[in-house]
C-alpha cells in the first residue's frame, strides 16, 4: 500500500470539527506521561459508567474466563480493565505524536535478537501478538527498533485514516501497510524475509475458523496462522507488551520462535495458540481487551453466551 498523502479535500468544512478535535488531542498529548496515565484512568472510569453494552460484554467475558474469582474480585478486575482502556486512548496519541526520542525512553525491550537473527537468515516472521489495550503503543515502540509490517483496515473517515496512518507509519520508514484481506501481499512480504504484526486472538466468525478450547470454552479460532506460516515459510514468534505498574513505560517481550510449527494439524496448532493466549492473558488480565465478544460464534446446537 502506498504511503499516506494529504489531499486538498481534507480541508473541506465538513472535516473542520475533526481537525479541531485532533488539534486539542495533540495538545493534551504533550502533557507529562504520569499526567496522561491519570487522565486515562479518569476516562476509563467515565467510560465504565457510560458504555453499558461494552461493560456488560467485558463483565460476561470475565465470568466465563475466571469463574474461580468471586464477584467482587471480577468487578475490581473489570474496573481496572476500563482504566486500562482509558489509558490506551492517550497511549494512541503518545505513539502518534510524541517526538521519537521522548517515546523511545518508555521502551524496555527483551528478545529483539530473535527478530534480528531471523532477518539475518532471510526468514519471514509472523509476530504473533494479542489484543491487549497497549497494542498501539507496543507496535510503535517495537517499530522504532525493528521494521515491522502490519495488517491494516482503512478507516471510514478519510481524514482520520490519514492521521492514523501517518502516526503509525512514522516509526517504520520502510514498513508496509497491508490490507487485512490481501493474503497474497502478506505472503509476499513473509517470503521476502520481513516481519509482520498479526493477532489471531479474536472471533472472526465461523468461516476460516475451528472450535478449540480457550479458558475451557470452545472458541472460534482462525486457522490462518498455520496457513501463513506454511505458505510464507515463516517463523512464528509470540510478542507481548506490558504497561509497567511503576509508570516507567512498557516491557516489550519478543519470544523465541515456536518449535515444530506448523504442527501435525490445524486443530493442534490452534489449540497450542489458544493455550499461549490464555497463559499470556492470565499474567496481565487487566490489560486485555475484554470488551470484544470473543465467544460470539458457537458450535452447532450451543446457545449464545451474550
Amino acid at each position: 500500500m502506498d504511503r499516506p498523502h494529504f489531499r486538498a479535500h481534507f480541508l473541506h468544512p465538513r472535516f473542520w470539527g475533526l481537525w479541531l478535535a485532533l488539534g486539542l488531542f495533540w495538545l493534551v498529548a504533550q502533557l507529562p506521561y504520569a499526567w496522561l496515565l491519570r487522565l486515562g484512568r479518569w476516562l476509563g472510569a467515565l467510560t465504565y459508567r457510560l458504555a453499558g453494552s461494552r461493560r456488560r460484554i467485558a463483565r460476561r467475558n470475565l465470568e466465563l474466563c475466571f469463574p474461580e474469582l468471586s464477584a467482587d474480585e471480577r468487578e475490581r478486575l473489570l474496573r481496572e480493565n476500563f482504566a486500562s482502556m482509558g489509558i490506551a486512548f492517550f497511549e494512541m496519541a503518545i505513539s502518534w505524536w510524541w517526538p521519537r526520542r521522548r517515546l523511545a525512553r518508555l521502551a524496555h525491550v527483551e528478545g529483539l535478537e530473535h527478530l534480528q537473527r531471523a532477518q539475518a537468515e532471510g526468514r519471514g516472521v509472523i509476530l504473533m501478538a494479542l489484543h491487549f489495550t497497549t497494542l498501539e503503543i507496543g507496535a510503535a515502540l517495537l517499530g522504532q527498533r525493528q521494521t515491522i509490517d502490519g495488517m491494516y483496515r482503512e478507516h471510514d473517515n478519510p481524514v482520520f485514516d490519514y492521521v492514523q496512518r501517518c502516526g503509525r507509519e512514522r516509526h517504520n520508514a520502510d514498513a508496509t501497510a497491508i490490507e487485512r484481506e490481501d493474503i497474497r501481499a502478506m505472503l509476499k512480504v513473509l517470503r521476502a524475509g520481513r516481519a509482520i504484526w498479526y493477532a489471531p486472538d479474536q472471533d472472526y466468525g465461523r468461516k476460516q475458523s475451528i472450535f478449540v478450547p480457550l479458558f475451557g470454552i470452545p472458541a472460534a479460532t482462525v486457522t490462518a496462522t498455520t496457513k501463513f506460516a506454511r505458505l510464507g515459510k515463516a517463523l512464528v514468534m509470540p510478542f507481548i507488551q506490558t504497561r509497567l505498574a511503576d509508570g516507567s513505560g512498557y516491557r516489550l517481550a519478543v519470544h523465541p520462535p515456536l518449535e515444530d510449527f506448523p504442527g501435525e494439524s490445524e486443530e493442534a496448532d490452534c489449540l497450542r495458540i489458544n493455550r499461549w493466549v490464555e497463559q499470556a492473558v492470565r499474567r496481565q488480565p487487566e490489560q486485555y481487551l475484554w470488551a470484544h465478544r470473543r465467544f460470539k460464534s458457537r458450535p452447532d446446537g450451543e446457545p449464545g453466551l451474550y
